[in-house]
Formats: C-alpha cells, sequence, structure tokens
C-alpha cells in the first residue's frame, strides 16, 4: 500500500514560504584595491635635491627666454630707427652731389660733407655702416642692379657707377646698393666696307 508523506509544521512551512518569497541578495561590489594592495608600490617622489636642479633649469630656460626676446625688441627698435634715417642719408648725398656739380662754393660743399659725417658717424655707433660699391664686384647679396653699360675702364660683372647707397645694421643687410653694372669693354667698331677702285685692285 502507498505510504503517505507526513506534513511539515505549520512553523516549518512558513518559514519555507518566506525563503522562497524573499529576493536574492546582490552580490556587493568589492573595494577597490590601492597599489599597494594590487602589489605595486606607490610612485616615490623625486628627491629635494632632484626638485631643486629641475627648478632651477626651468628658471635659467625662462631667464634665457626673456632675454632673447629683449634683445629682439631692442634690435627691431633700432632697426626701424635707422630705415627711419635713411632717406635724410639720401638727401644729404644728393644734396653734396648737386654742390659740386653746381660749384656751390668750397664752404657751402664743406658744410654739406661735414654734417653728412657727423650723422653717419653718430649712426655707426648703433652699428650701420655704408656699403662700398663703385669698382666692386657685383654681389647680388649687397648690390641690386638696376641697369647694364658697356665700360672700357670697368671689367665686366663690376658696379661701374653708384645711384643710391646701402647700408649694413651689424652684420644684416638693411638695404642694397643701387648700382649699375658693368657689361664689359664695347665692341670694337666695324671696318668700312671697301670701295670699288680697292676692291678691283685686290
Amino acid at each position: 500500500e502507498p505510504t503517505e508523506t507526513p506534513a511539515a509544521p505549520d512553523g516549518a512551512a512558513a518559514a519555507t514560504d518566506a525563503a522562497c518569497a524573499a529576493p536574492a541578495a546582490e552580490p556587493t561590489a568589492a573595494p577597490p584595491q590601492t597599489p599597494a594592495a594590487a602589489g605595486g608600490a606607490p610612485p616615490t617622489p623625486p628627491p629635494p635635491d632632484e626638485r631643486w636642479l629641475r627648478l632651477q633649469a626651468d628658471f635659467d630656460n625662462f631667464r634665457k627666454r626673456v632675454q632673447r626676446e629683449r634683445q629682439e625688441l631692442h634690435r627691431q627698435a633700432t632697426e626701424n630707427l635707422m630705415k627711419e634715417l635713411l632717406p635724410v642719408l639720401d638727401h644729404l648725398d644728393l644734396a653734396l652731389d648737386a654742390a659740386v656739380q653746381h660749384q656751390a662754393g668750397a664752404a657751402v660743399i664743406q658744410g654739406v660733407k661735414l654734417v653728412a659725417e657727423q650723422l653717419q658717424s653718430a649712426l655707426a655707433k648703433f652699428g650701420l655702416t655704408p656699403i662700398e660699391a663703385a669698382g666692386q664686384p657685383f654681389d647680388p647679396q649687397r648690390h641690386e642692379a638696376i641697369s647694364h653699360l658697356p665700360s672700357a675702364e670697368t671689367p665686366a660683372e663690376h658696379v661701374l657707377t653708384q645711384v643710391r647707397r646701402g647700408y649694413l645694421l651689424g652684420s644684416r643687410l638693411l638695404r642694397p646698393a643701387q648700382v649699375v653694372v658693368s657689361s664689359g669693354a664695347p665692341p670694337a667698331p666695324a671696318a668700312p666696307p671697301a670701295s670699288g677702285a680697292e676692291a678691283a685692285e685686290g
């Protein structure tokens, strides 16, 4: 005969029902591990001496950069001033040439020449120097050729005459000299054609 399963007590049944009805507990996340717990050591800060050397190097670089910027500003200001004064020098050169051509007198010529020399001497203290051009080999880095002319006295590719003076500011080119360049000796004139009588005798 089949046997009957004994019924559970009322208290045990209630406990079983409560356990089935309760939601399953969610797994809690593990706290983040520190580098030491993960097996790695924290970064070691540099020693005080090394930090001081880095700070000193940064300060030296900053000081050098400021000094370079200051020098560049001074150079640019000087260059701008010299460019403004170049027309004054040009006019003095033109005045001196005109005084000589028109025979203005020794006193006038000497006065204009003295003013030009004094101004050039003052500007030379700031590094401004004129470029020597007349009779020199043509240098495209310092000379600006405006024309070529034949010349029996000046070799080819040499400066025949200077139209406008050029200047250097230190080692930098401030303005090239405008020049006329010699193309060499002019060609020899062609021999006149022989007359009819000379041709017959020949």
